[in-house]
C-alpha cells in the first residue's frame, strides 16, 4: 500500500514558477515508476511526465518539455515537478501517481497506475 500526498500548488502569474511535491508513503517507493498527471475543467486527465525507479528516465508530454522537469529523491521517498514559464493552459489539478508492474512504454497511460494522490490546484493568471 502507497499512499501519496501532494503540496506545492497556487496561483501564480504567466511566466511564473512552481515546484510541486509528492510524498510517498511506504517501504518500496524506489521500486515504482512515479508520474504527474493534470486535470482541467471539463477535460480528461492527462499525463504530464513520468520518471522510472532508478530517476533515469523521464518522459514528457509535448507542451510541457523544456519547461517542466520532473525529478525524485528516493532517500525522501519524494517526487518533485518543476514548472517554469507558466502559461494559463497549465492550469489544472495535478495529481502524482504511482505504479508497481508498470512498463515504460505505458507509462504515460494512467491505466497502469495503482496509486493516486488526492490532487494540488495549480492555476496560472494571465
Amino acid at each position: 500500500q502507497v499512499q501519496l500526498v501532494e503540496s506545492g500548488g497556487g496561483l501564480v502569474q504567466a511566466g511564473g514558477s512552481l515546484r510541486l511535491s509528492c510524498a510517498a508513503s511506504g517501504r518500496t517507493f524506489s521500486s515504482y515508476t512515479m508520474a504527474w498527471f493534470r486535470q482541467a475543467p471539463e477535460k480528461e486527465r492527462e499525463f504530464v511526465a513520468a520518471i522510472n525507479w532508478t530517476g533515469g528516465s523521464t518522459r514528457y508530454t509535448d507542451s510541457v518539455k523544456g519547461r517542466f522537469t520532473i525529478s525524485r529523491d528516493n532517500a525522501k521517498n519524494t517526487v518533485y515537478l518543476q514548472m517554469n514559464s507558466l502559461t494559463p493552459e497549465d492550469t489544472a489539478v495535478y495529481y502524482c501517481a504511482a505504479g508497481r508492474s508498470i512498463s515504460w512504454g505505458a507509462a504515460t497511460t494512467r491505466r497502469g497506475y495503482d496509486y493516486w494522490g488526492q490532487g494540488t490546484q495549480v492555476t496560472v493568471s494571465s
